[in-house]
């Protein structure tokens, strides 16, 4: 541990005695808190200093068709889940300021295991490992926005997502089956892509133990994730073999393409197995385990709509399309081909303690583990590669992270409440890619390319909430971190690159502020400012581009992002409902964003770099109410606008006064849920988002292609039925109009999904 950290440490400690000192009157009101990870999450409380939303089980199964967790989140203010279809794993989530890809800025939780792949900040190798959670299993989810909270790290900046699965009071069983599909069309593709699922949980309290075991089991195909295409040339020629079958389009800046074919068409199968326990040890210690496992078998098919004159399929080769030359290259689509076999363990350890009706404590030790997670993609042509032949096998096996998070709450008054935290964590990142014979089956042969590299945090923090007066509260937090990067290695076999990474490390202070004002019962008020640093990860920093025939790692040297943010939010509350407004500000230094740059006099290309100032300014609406017009109706929506610029760019003055990449200006959800009967309950949804650019210097002026970003209004619908105590029923449609829109990949259209449930 730094000096620092071991300085604050003292001072900490001198700081709780000091706070502590002065006699506050007796009152009825506790001084409010920031709550830290929890693997069982607590009440939400109604003078909690900060914004938060909250789900419950019954309203995730009355409004949302949720085949998969993340589903659940898709109503919720400001995010943006970015599932491509039904099963995928590469879901992150958009937060107020950050697009889909900065995954390192959201922390999302389940039961106190960390979901977010810390190892990376983009929407692939990155994503949050969602498959971990089935739907049935959430009790609650809180969703808390900005770094407002000394409990967490950084990561914070966009928002924090805690999962809390159900601990059973008495015995449990359910099971629960699914079915759906989609109707896709978009270019040449025409087709249904079916989604079938079943769940199954059992669980039981007896005297100081209570267990659960859960399974989960699911099916899909999924639409293309993306599509061949190539721009068409200047001038015509009459080279090439003649083809038919193609699509004229544009791309994204607008120049003329042909669409050849869809790739990463996925068929899943994936498995989810949970077993949580708990045991009361003594009426004032509580121990818990949890082990969850993940296991996803994937296979990805192209189809090329490209036709010869005798009617075969074509998929490379020096062609001819309607009058223009073009020589496809094998990796076109053997690229959007490949087999994933991913087998994921997490684990964790809690201890709670209550030993006195002044302190509570609290200790989780978590672990996530890629036991195996293997990809193997062709590298020859097909439709030789259908059989077999050369490829490439990726290897993530070994890549994982660690925490551990610990800490005490002192309630010395009714007034006052001290929280003093540690926190360790280490994400490593292992990938390994080599050439094989056979990419279906094949053995490894040569290493080809291998990525390497640790990061590791440690820190210390402190939180006094004192109720100053029955009516104000203040939250003063502060976080010190000791953040290191080391065994950073970079090789290539062709091109050549072999690089040993210099080890770094940095030492950041954070503090944070939230003034709450409760001047009547139904009226909070709060003031938040927090500032916070997010740490480069692996990816980040060990990145490699090819420069001309050369491979190199542009910038091991990443600085922090800096962020300072604040929030004003007023909420009035009733009886049957609540509104927010928020008004909020972010302004980062140091931002990580790929663009770009000369990495050579007269060569440029995309890597990650810091990027001076970006500057985002917002307006956040959210409501909800019960029984609005008549007895059983209820309505809850919220928008987001938000204005975020680049404000300073000295690799790309092209990209200043720009707006920030995929980040849209307005963004909202609504949702009308009506209760007809006891038994029935009729739900209708919709999701808007206004078009965000997808490069800095927001050139992308066309949103309706393959990796383009455009707008969205899409509407959902959902009925459920319950048939006794213990069965129900549901069928539900998502993007019930039937929106035709890509967020760089093309997005599900309708889709028609039913499920079944029997609750003991």
């Amino acid at each position: 541990m730094s000096l620092q950290i071991r300085a604050l440490r003292s001072a900490l400690f001198a700081s709780a005695a000091l706070w502590a000192a002065p006699a506050f009157a007796a009152a009825e009101d506790e001084a409010p808190t920031v709550s830290g990870v929890v693997v069982q999450a607590e009440a939400p409380r109604p003078d909690r200093p900060l914004s938060v939303q909250t789900l419950d089980a019954d309203q995730i199964a009355a409004t949302v068709n949720a085949t998969t967790t993340e589903d659940a989140l898709k109503y919720l203010p400001a995010i943006f889940v970015r599932r491509r279809h039904i099963g995928d794993t590469q879901a992150p989530i958009t937060t107020r300021t950050s697009g889909v890809g900065s995954s390192a800025r959201s922390l999302i939780y389940a039961d106190g295991v960390l979901l977010s792949a810390l190892i990376g900040n983009n929407n692939s190798s990155a994503s949050p490992r969602w498959g971990m959670v089935a739907p049935e299993e959430i009790a609650r989810i809180d969703v808390l926005y900005g770094p407002f909270s000394a409990a967490y790290a950084g990561n914070s900046i966009g928002a924090v997502v805690n999962i809390a699965t159900r601990r059973p009071e008495t015995f449990e069983a359910q099971a629960k089956v699914s079915a759906g599909s989609q109707h896709f069309k978009q270019y040449g593709t025409e087709d249904d892509y079916p989604v079938y699922a079943a769940s199954a949980s059992l669980g039981d309290k007896r005297g100081p133990f209570s267990w659960r075991i859960s399974g989960s089991h699911l099916e899909t195909r999924g639409q293309p994730l993306n599509y061949v295409t190539a721009t068409r040339p200047a001038n015509p020629s009459s080279a090439g073999i003649p083809v038919s079958g193609a699509f004229a389009d544009v791309n994204r800046a607008g120049a003329p393409i042909v669409v050849l074919g869809a790739g990463g068409l996925e068929k899943q199968k994936q498995d989810n197995a949970k077993l949580k326990v708990e045991w009361d040890v003594t009426p004032t210690l509580t121990a818990g385990y949890l082990v969850g496992y993940f296991g996803n078998q994937t296979e990805a098919h192209v189809e090329s709509y490209l036709r010869n004159a005798a009617g075969g399929t074509v998929y490379s080769g020096a062609l001819n399309i309607n009058g223009f030359a073009y020589n496809i290259a094998p990796s076109a689509f053997a690229n959007g081909m490949y087999k994933l076999d991913e087998r994921h363990w997490m684990q964790a350890l809690s201890l709670r303690g209550e030993p006195s009706a002044t302190l509570t404590w609290e200790a989780v030790a978590t672990l996530y583990d890629y036991g195996r997670d293997v990809q193997r993609t062709p590298s020859t042509a097909l439709p030789g590669a259908l059989a077999g032949g050369a490829g490439t096998i990726l290897d993530l096996g070994g890549t994982g992270w660690r925490t551990f998070d610990a800490h005490a709450a002192w309630t010395p008054s009714t007034r006052q409440t001290v929280t003093l935290g540690l926190h360790h964590d280490r994400y490593e990142l292992g990938s390994d890619r080599y050439n094989t014979t056979d990419w279906n089956s094949g053995g490894r042969g040569p290493l080809a390319a291998s990525s390497r590299g640790k990061t590791e945090t440690d820190a210390l923090y402190l939180e006094d909430a004192v109720r100053l007066t029955p009516e104000l509260g203040l939250t003063l937090g502060v976080r010190q971190e000791h953040w290191r990067a080391f065994d950073g290695l970079n090789y290539s076999l062709a091109p050549a690159l072999s690089v040993r990474q210099p080890k770094l490390s940095a030492d950041r202070t954070s503090p944070k502020a939230v003034l709450a004002w409760t001047p009547a019962a139904d009226w909070r008020v709060t003031a938040s400012v927090g500032q916070a640093y997010r740490f480069p990860t692996v990816s980040e920093l060990y990145q490699a581009v090819t420069v001309g025939q050369e491979l190199r790692t542009p910038n091991p040297d990443l600085d922090p992002e800096k962020a300072l943010s604040t929030e004003l939010s007023a909420e009035r509350s009733w009886s049957r409902g609540r509104v927010r407004l928020s008004v909020f500000t972010e302004d980062i230094e140091d931002a990580l964003i790929s663009q770009n740059a000369a990495i050579a006099p007269g060569q440029f290309v995309s890597f990650v770099q810091n990027v001076d100032k970006v500057r985002s300014r917002g307006v956040e609406a959210a409501a909800e109410a019960h029984d609005v017009l008549f007895k059983g109706f209820d309505l809850s929506g919220s928008v987001t606008w938000v204005d975020s610029e680049i404000r300073k760019d000295a690799a790309n003055a092209a990209a200043v006064g720009k707006r920030t990449p995929q980040v849209p200006r307005l963004r909202g959800s609504a949702v009308a849920t009506w209760r007809a009967t006891e038994r029935l309950t009729l739900t209708t949804a919709a999701r808007y988002s206004s078009r965000p650019y997808g490069t800095l210097e927001n050139t992308d002026t066309v949103g309706h292609t393959y990796q383009g970003f455009e707008g969205y209004f899409v509407v959902d619908a959902r009925a459920t039925w319950q048939i006794d105590r213990h069965w129900s029923a549901a069928i539900g449609v998502d993007n019930l109009n039937n929106r035709d829109y890509f967020v760089f990949h093309p997005f599900p259209q309708r889709s028609v999904l039913a499920d079944l449930r029997y609750v003991y």
